[in-house]
């Protein structure tokens, strides 16, 4: 097996990880190449990827297309979807030299060239005042929305921001798109959960749209925004037993009451 190591230099702590990992797989004679953040490339089959949750998801993007598996080793806050800490460094890579892991794929969202995992995030270019957003699926009128913005969002992005925003929470392995308004100036506005295969599009009246991409801006403002389903799935690695509802759980807390803590 010939192995990416991907990390990111501006977390606290990543110089020492990057070096533990390192020995480890020299000491185990594996060969690997280590790349920075913003200069991946593919060397290998498999990708160690050393950082927070937005590391692992732009590691996660570029290797889509190659079809390679991600495992994130977490420096960030919550690490939703790193699968080990440092100290648990050694344990995690002899699972995978020994192919003790499993591999999940996840939807992606395209728009103009840009790839999400998690989801874009539409709002007016000026972010001091709410915007209108006309919303439409297949070229169909759906809804015109007054608010600070919408989040259009894979299963995998559901317990991101759209979870903040009211949306709803998908189980990782279905094949679905929720469309998420921020904040609208109504009370009869819900999220909307549609099929993978449908074509959004978000237009505005005579302001421009900024888009966000699993939480970076693209820079780019443009009078109408189309989303689809992206052709290529992102792999994330993942080991041992524990699942999409102990995460939950357990890294968000989700129904456990105050008092169980």
């Amino acid at each position: 097996m010939r192995i990416n190591v991907v990390y990111n230099k501006n977390i606290t702590g990543c110089e020492d990880a990057l070096s533990l990992l390192e020995s480890m797989l020299i000491a185990s004679k594996i060969e690997f190449k280590s790349f920075e953040l913003d200069k991946m490339d593919n060397y290998g089959e498999f990708s160690f990827v050393i950082g927070g949750d937005g590391t692992l998801l732009k590691a996660a993007r570029f290797y889509s297309s190659e079809q390679v598996p991600v495992l994130g080793i977490n420096l960030g806050r919550l690490g939703f979807l790193s699968q080990t800490s440092v100290e648990g460094l050694k344990s995690a890579l002899t699972a995978v030299l020994d192919k003790k892991y499993t591999v999940e794929k996840r939807l992606m969202l395209e728009s103009s060239g840009f790839f999400a995992l998690n989801d874009f995030v539409i709002k007016g270019c000026d972010p001091s005042r709410t915007s209108k957003f006309y919303l439409e699926i297949n070229g169909q009128e759906v809804c015109d929305y007054i608010a600070d913005g919408l989040i259009v969002s894979t299963p995998t992005g559901s317990t991101a921001y759209g979870l903040s925003a009211g949306g709803p929470v998908l189980h990782p392995s279905l094949d679905a798109i929720t469309i998420v308004p921020i904040c609208p100036h109504t009370l009869n506005v819900r999220p909307l959960v549609v099929p993978p295969d449908e074509v959004i599009t978000v237009k505005t009246g005579d302001k421009l749209l900024s888009l966000a991409v699993d939480g970076y801006d693209s820079t780019k403002c443009s009078d109408n925004i189309t989303i689809r389903t992206a052709k290529d799935k992102a792999l994330l690695a993942f080991l041992g037993e524990e699942r999409f509802y102990s995460v939950l759980r357990n890294k968000l807390h989700w129904g456990i009451s105050p008092e169980s803590k």
